[in-house]
């Protein structure tokens, strides 16, 4: 699949992003996205960065083809068995995604769950300053806080 995708990309001259849009400037590189493997607390990353990637890079594409792209990088442990499912549904017409967003929302409540919320809490709950800067610790606590349940005085509580 990611053969797939690298042809794909080759066939369009490498950039489905800048000059197709009509902007102008140097090409932008994007890290490449992490293994996903099925595990709960890692579903809202994948996400964040397949979002990523697929507006600077894939934006140009087809639904399905983005939704291959994500898939490519869903391997080992409940992703695979999940990927085949999918894969398998949208070959049959089973179901059809129109745009990537369905599918992206389709993931997170299948490895995200109600285990998401509780893993982030345990998460924000355990958070420790340390030896960063407050600036460091902010931002870690802001990124644990989103997702993990807790809202306005109940966050400032745990905050402090």
């Amino acid at each position: 699949m990611q053969a797939q995708i690298q042809a794909l990309l080759a066939a369009g001259g490498g950039e489905v992003g800048g000059a197709e849009r009509g902007t102008t400037g140097p090409k932008v590189e994007v890290a490449t996205l992490a293994i996903f493997n099925g595990e709960a607390g890692k579903v809202g990353g994948f996400i964040t960065a397949c979002r990523l990637f697929l507006r600077m890079k894939l934006r140009g594409a087809i639904v399905e083809e983005q939704i291959q792209w994500v898939l490519s990088y869903m391997q080992g442990g409940s992703a695979d068995v999940w990927k085949e499912n999918v894969m398998e549904e949208m070959e049959s017409g089973e179901v059809e995604y129109k745009f990537v967003e369905e599918f992206l929302t389709s993931l997170k409540k299948e490895f995200g769950g109600g285990e998401e919320e509780s893993i982030k809490a345990a998460e924000l709950r355990k958070l420790e300053q340390g030896g960063r800067t407050m600036e460091e610790f902010v931002q870690e606590f802001k990124q644990a806080a989103r997702g993990s349940g807790y809202k306005r005085r109940p966050l400032v509580e745990e905050f402090k």
